[in-house]
């Protein structure tokens, strides 16, 4: 229960600074998309557990992959991809999501996708290449941005980036690792 009131507190949060902001008013964002997106029971995506071998070291490749610098979050999704020795896989956040992300229910979400937006409000380079991450499993989004790596609560990461157009999920390069 205690994560699921810090997870709430920070839904909270997040809603606050996006009002205040101008980008969310009566729980839709100025783009008509919702501000707070839930992942709805029974529709869990898939637990760190339950990953496959592959689906681990790509996980744990993307752990060993510096961040490539500020507004390169495709870049670092790919170099981690490349890693795995599968190929090269290219192209901004938007073409992956337009190329590789068909899902949008959160129960097909598997460990290893990536989760992307062809757009996002925060800055120039957001309105026109979107941003993309990495599912890594148990609800948790790892992602490069601001010249770092961080991990975010699946959920605050949809409802953040999800702004401007519904957040999708596919295999980067259609290339299943389960």
């Amino acid at each position: 229960m205690a994560g699921q009131e810090h997870s709430e507190t920070a839904e909270q949060r997040l809603l606050a600074d996006l009002e205040q902001r101008g980008l969310v008013t009566h729980e839709r964002s100025k783009w008509g998309e919702p501000a707070l997106r839930t992942i709805p029971p029974g529709h869990e995506p898939q637990r760190t557990g339950d990953a496959g071998p592959l689906q681990r070291r790509f996980v744990a490749c993307a752990y060993a992959t510096p961040s490539p610098g500020s507004d390169l979050c495709a870049s670092w999704v790919e170099q981690a991809f490349s890693r795995l020795g599968l190929g090269v896989v290219l192209g901004d956040a938007a073409h992956l999501y337009q190329s590789y992300c068909h899902y949008d229910d959160p129960a097909d979400l598997l460990v290893g996708m990536i989760v992307a937006v062809p757009q996002h409000p925060y800055s120039a380079q957001g309105v026109i290449h979107g941003h993309v991450g990495l599912y890594i499993g148990d609800g948790t989004v790892m992602d490069s941005t601001d010249q770092r790596i961080r991990k975010v609560p699946l959920t605050l990461w949809l409802s953040a980036y999800g702004l401007m157009a519904p957040p999708r999920w596919g295999w980067l390069g259609s290339m299943g690792l389960t």
